[in-house]
């Protein structure tokens, strides 16, 4: 079991807490993304960066506030959802960091969040290999990419299924992540399937 993190936008950290979200792809980029042809006509990973029983903690945009009460106590807020939450001196190990020019200016990339300020916990339950274009509409849909006809309606009517609706809105999702014709090239991805805990990973259940 590895942990690494792995980066999310806003839109993509509220759909997880509010329980749309399940799935994740990523393009496959050497050394992760080579593929090896089988004489059975299906592609084989090589090196894959993910597997199944892995922990991700989520790396999202913040802000750390200093308390200035003399020891390393900070208020760290989360604009995807606007939460706050103080962060004790030591209670994640030690907060030695770099910190940040843009923390002075106002929020902080997720490149910058450091594992101790990280409140949402990923355990990857499935790892496949796919074409980008091959994600069905039910995986649309476990990809937070909801169909907005389909949720007025009601979610009977997509029978828990998705629809086609579900992929064209997951093409926008992933062309506004990657630029413009990003969806008609047809990458390699990784398909990640997840379960979601709130809390930072150090404080799950088996933690190293």
């Amino acid at each position: 079991m590895a942990e690494r993190p792995i980066i999310f936008s806003a839109p993509m950290v509220r759909a997880m807490l509010d329980g749309r979200k399940s799935q994740t792809r990523r393009l496959l980029k050497p050394p992760y993304g080579t593929l090896e042809w089988r004489r059975d006509g299906t592609w084989k990973p090589i090196c894959l960066k993910f597997f199944p029983g892995d922990r991700l903690y989520v790396r999202e945009t913040w802000r750390p506030h200093y308390l200035g009460d003399g020891v390393w106590n900070l208020d760290v807020s989360y604009p995807a959802d606007g939460e706050r939450r103080m962060i004790c001196d030591g209670e994640f190990g030690d907060k030695d960091w770099n910190w940040p020019k843009a923390a002075d200016r106002g929020n902080v990339t997720p490149l910058h969040m450091p594992r101790w300020a990280s409140r949402l916990t990923l355990t990857v339950t499935d790892v496949r290999v796919q074409r980008l274009q091959d994600i069905s509409a039910k995986d649309s849909i476990a990809e937070g990419a909801h169909c907005r006809t389909c949720e007025a309606m009601g979610q009977s009517a997509c029978h828990g299924r998705g629809c086609f609706a579900s992929i064209a809105a997951y093409r926008c999702l992933w062309n506004s992540l990657h630029g413009p014709g990003a969806w008609d090239a047809n990458p390699w991805v990784v398909a990640l399937t997840f379960t979601v805990q709130r809390g930072n990973i150090d404080q799950m259940p088996g933690a190293k």
